[in-house]
């Protein structure tokens, strides 16, 4: 049996006793790393190991350099619509030329803003496409073609190895449109309820709930983002420990909005 037909874990709200913590000692990930094998040696190396019900959120940095994500800026030859877009928001045509190659739409442009609709679905500035912690100023990082595979075949990957089932979470950090700063997001998962559905179930006084839909996946996200960091320290790979129940798997897909229901597009 497949992972994704397996038992879907973690995906209550009742856990009061959480330990998150980051895999020590990961390593820097070239194309064709094998993540699996490299977290379970780290986590054997500090004397852990996986359990079953853990979620492990990885930094979509190290899926998609894994995958060969990765583009040399001196190959990309932008497009006319690329350079007029560039002189506008004052950035790399040639980046800028890798952002339209990945969306759909352009959304909304400002000076060093450049917000758009991926390919994925998600509104998010530059396509997520970035150059931090990449290496050469002439590379830059897509995300990955398909974040919910990749988490279905890390968790696929992992219950083969070592006969643990998990959930797994692919993060990124996003803006928001109505606040300042940066969180962590799931753009990819396996073997959870991405989005929990408590209509209908009673508050503390009994009184049913009417329109609370839990981001499940976005909160384990950020809560793993406060360990993973978001500069120079190296922890891409971290283990949410002690969510409590089961339910239906759905994937990062399930986070996003449908059109018809966007208010604001």
């Amino acid at each position: 049996m497949s992972v994704a037909d397996s038992a879907s874990l973690g995906v209550m709200s009742n856990a009061s006793d959480l330990r998150i913590f980051a895999v020590s000692g990961f390593p820097l990930v070239e194309v064709g790393f094998d993540l699996v094998a490299g977290l379970l040696d780290c986590l054997a190396g500090s004397g852990d190991s996986l359990r079953d019900g853990d979620v492990l959120a990885l930094a979509q940095k190290v899926v998609s350099k894994s995958e060969g994500r990765r583009v040399d800026l001196t190959t990309v030859a932008p497009s006319p619509r690329a350079i007029e877009l560039a002189a506008e928001v004052q950035k790399d045509a040639r980046l800028v030329e890798l952002v339209l190659r990945e969306s759909t739409r352009v959304v909304r442009t400002a000076k060093d803003v450049l917000i758009v609709e991926h390919r994925l679905g998600f509104i998010m500035a530059n396509a997520g496409i970035d150059q931090s912690n990449v290496g050469s100023s002439n590379s830059a990082l897509l995300l990955p073609e398909d974040p919910d595979g990749s988490a279905n075949r890390i968790r696929e990957q992992i219950l083969i190895r070592t006969g643990v089932t998990i959930a797994v979470v692919i993060t990124d950090s996003f803006g928001r449109p109505w606040r300042v700063g940066t969180t962590g997001v799931a753009i990819g998962a396996s073997g959870l309820a991405s989005i929990l559905d408590l209509r209908g179930q009673p508050d503390l006084f009994g009184r049913p709930l009417r329109v609370s839909i839990v981001g499940h996946a976005d909160e384990i996200a950020a809560a793993a983002s406060l360990v993973m960091g978001q500069g120079a320290e190296g922890r891409p790979a971290v283990i949410v420990r002690g969510l409590a129940g089961k339910g239906t798997h759905r994937s990062a897909q399930a986070l996003l909005r449908p059109t018809r229901e966007d208010l604001f597009r």
